[in-house]
């Protein structure tokens, strides 16, 4: 007969039992085009720095001696996590966790990892990177908001009586988990990404996936410097141009075809267009009610000038706007439906439109501002 702490055991388990499988798999936005993690498996402990070309969006990531930096293949797990969050999010479910109950096993396959032995090893060692990486930066808000993370706030393991990991707690970092859960903030993947084995052709097919997706025949060119400055890398240019160029002979990255373009005098550009670019892909169902779009409105997103726009309606909590709230509201704070609505009082009665290029800033202020909650 099984002991009582062998049956508390076995239940605790079981919470890891019902999975998710065959997901489609997500990758988060923001992090597609900017350097936040290594590109090599060897230990890294140089830190990145990064900032735009027009400086308004600055990446500092920096590592922890024991560790190093958070690597582009410890990112699968980010990508699984995504995906997870996205599928709750489909389902229409109300109370999206920020922990997830992880069966180690369904993940590594989901991810191509082998499941053996040492392969849960690995899978520890790169939640501690993960879990020790710091990230500082305000690519989400401008100016305006600084915010500093790990990309995980803790993970555990759920071993069963025989010593064998049968589950993980994975708490994901809330800049994280809010920027996969805003709209707009995944894009889908191809699941072949998980079979490049080069750091720099994983994080290629990212640059490729998010700026070619959606550009249509004539895809997407950028300068050989600027690639180099997005990427992050630890060698220096010539190495990284010289390992472009490998990488565009090969021709690999499913999905996207790659160019050389020399150009006189100056350095080259590298152009990335999909192979198929006649498929376009559907967007997201969204998990909540969006009011119809006026003609000006969707004259304006379609133009794309300002991605970032203030919700029309409907609470603030998962994007970035909510993120902005909790740095700005003084304590304690205030709730931020609430402040929503006033502050789309606010744009109207002053005339301000939601999509404003410095919207984020606008209501950062306005936050700073408000009284603390009763």
């Amino acid at each position: 007969m099984a002991s009582k702490k062998d049956a508390r055991d076995d239940t605790q388990v079981d919470l890891f039992l019902p999975q998710l499988t065959a997901l489609p798999l997500r990758d988060q936005r923001e992090t597609m085009e900017r350097p936040f993690f290594s590109l090599s498996k060897r230990k890294r402990l140089k830190p990145i720095d990064y900032v735009s070309p027009d400086r308004k969006v600055t990446v500092h990531v920096s590592a922890n001696s024991e560790y190093g930096l958070a690597t582009i293949y410890d990112l699968d797990i980010l990508i699984y996590c995504a995906s997870v969050l996205i599928e709750y999010k489909r389902q229409g479910k109300n109370d999206i966790p920020q922990t997830l109950h992880v069966v180690p096993y369904d993940m590594l396959s989901t991810l191509k990892r082998d499941v053996g032995g040492r392969a849960y090893e690995l899978l520890g060692n790169a939640l501690d990177r993960l879990q020790s990486t710091t990230v500082k930066t305000n690519i989400r808000s401008g100016d305006a908001v600084e915010t500093t993370f790990s990309w995980i706030d803790s993970h555990s393991q759920l071993k069963d009586r025989n010593g064998q990991v049968r589950g993980m707690r994975i708490t994901l970092a809330k800049w994280f988990y809010d920027g996969v859960l805003m709209e707009g903030g995944v894009l889908a993947i191809d699941p072949a990404y998980f079979s490049l084995t080069g750091g720099r052709e994983r994080w290629l097919y990212r640059v490729a996936r998010k700026h070619a997706g959606g550009a249509g025949s004539d895809g997407f060119s950028i300068a050989m410097p600027t690639l180099y400055e997005k990427s992050g890398a630890e060698g220096d240019y010539r190495r990284f141009k010289f390992e472009m160029a490998k990488i565009v002979r090969e021709n690999g990255l499913p999905g996207y075809s790659l160019e050389l373009i020399q150009r006189q005098g100056t350095e080259p550009m590298l152009r990335m267009t999909r192979r198929d670019a006649e498929r376009q892909e559907a967007p997201l169902p969204s998990a909540s009610l969006q009011k119809p779009s006026t003609p000006k409105e969707s004259q304006t997103r379609a133009s794309d000038k300002n991605p970032i726009s203030f919700p029309a309606e409907g609470p603030i909590s998962f994007g970035a706007f909510g993120a902005i709230a909790r740095a700005n509201l003084p304590s304690p704070q205030r709730d931020h439906s609430a402040v929503a609505v006033e502050f789309r009082n606010f744009l109207q009665t002053r005339e301000i439109a939601f999509d404003a290029p410095n919207i984020t800033q606008i209501f950062a202020t306005f936050c700073s501002k408000q009284r603390p909650a009763s």
